[in-house]
């Protein structure tokens, strides 16, 4: 099945693989239920077909001779199905945020932060597929440079922030500082200190200069992380996901907790909160992190999108003391 189905929405939750699709193996009757009508519409597009092919499509039963004969899944095919259809209206709305930050000037930041193979990048990726790229950009920071190190620490991100009109997707951002850096000893204890000191002033600042920030936290289990990093490894395509930090991931598993714990506890206030991603599931990530950024802003256009714009609680969550942690 293809990437980019343009059908229109379900009510059933798209991503759930406990959904079970209405198709009757049976082959019993006559008129096709409205998923059998989905997965056929979808064939007709998707695949080279016959016109024998094309009329089996019409009938239940010539219908599940076709998925059998093309060895598709169907209740993996609807599932599919349905998160794309889920995922292309907040697409939509997404862009109806983007235009109203154009015309009015507004300066929007989202931070994508977590463990290695949190689902970051996949996830930025299908939040600017159909933006405008001359006011959507993705930073990802490669290692500072020797003048970079001596600089102000925060200098290098600044430079990167958006402009009025821009929204600009971090894949990772200053908390380098707060985790990775102190784990992995590439910056000293008293670097890491004064880091913690100025980023609550940092971001209070550029709330009180009308900055629109999103800090989000990818959370995965230490299992779907090993699970991830194998398949990178076996993937020839996924190559240059790897890298020597990966090696040292899991090894460091209770060091990574304890930092990202103080960075919560330290820089998590109310002007600028830590919202936490349970992402082992990695299309509910997504859907749920495109909704909580929708639910946050207001934008000319909102709503009517066919679907629920409030994040599933399950999901997305506010950093609290107290919350239960898959990572």
């Amino acid at each position: 099945m293809s990437d980019h189905l343009t059908k229109q929405g379900l009510a059933n939750d798209p991503s759930s693989d406990d959904w079970e699709p209405t198709m009757n193996h049976s082959g019993e009757g006559n008129a096709l239920t409205q998923d059998e009508k989905l997965v056929g519409k979808s064939l007709k597009k998707e695949m080279k077909l016959s016109q024998e092919e094309l009329e089996q499509i019409n009938s239940k039963k010539g219908l599940l001779q076709l998925l059998s004969t093309k060895k598709i899944n169907a209740k993996k095919a609807l599932v599919k199905l349905r998160y794309e259809q889920e995922l292309q209206k907040l697409q939509i709305q997404l862009v109806k945020l983007q235009r109203d930050a154009q015309m009015n000037g507004r300066r929007i930041a989202i931070i994508y932060e977590g463990r290695d193979a949190a689902g970051k990048g996949g996830t930025i990726r299908r939040f600017i597929e159909h933006l405008n790229p001359r006011t959507a950009r993705v930073v990802a920071l490669p290692k500072p440079t020797e003048l970079q190190k001596g600089q102000w620490y925060f200098q290098r991100y600044v430079e990167q922030l958006p402009n009025p009109g821009e929204i600009v997707f971090f894949d990772r951002s200053w908390y380098n500082r707060a985790v990775v850096e102190p784990v992995m000893n590439f910056c000293t204890k008293k670097q890491y200190e004064i880091f913690l000191q100025q980023v609550p002033e940092f971001e209070h600042m550029l709330y009180e200069d009308d900055l629109e920030l999103v800090k989000f936290w990818f959370s995965i289990s230490k299992e779907v992380q090993h699970e991830r990093f194998e398949s990178r490894r076996a993937d020839p395509l996924k190559q240059w996901k790897i890298s020597p930090v990966d090696d040292k991931a899991q090894e460091r598993w209770d060091i990574y907790t304890r930092y990202k714990e103080a960075m919560f506890s330290r820089t998590h206030t109310t002007y600028s909160p830590w919202i936490i991603v349970k992402a082992n599931d990695k299309k509910k990530a997504r859907l749920e992190s495109m909704r909580y950024v929708l639910s946050q802003f207001d934008f000319d256009g909102k709503g009517g999108a066919g679907t629920d714009l409030s994040p599933d609680p399950d999901v997305v969550v506010r950093y609290h003391r107290s919350h239960d942690s898959i990572d």
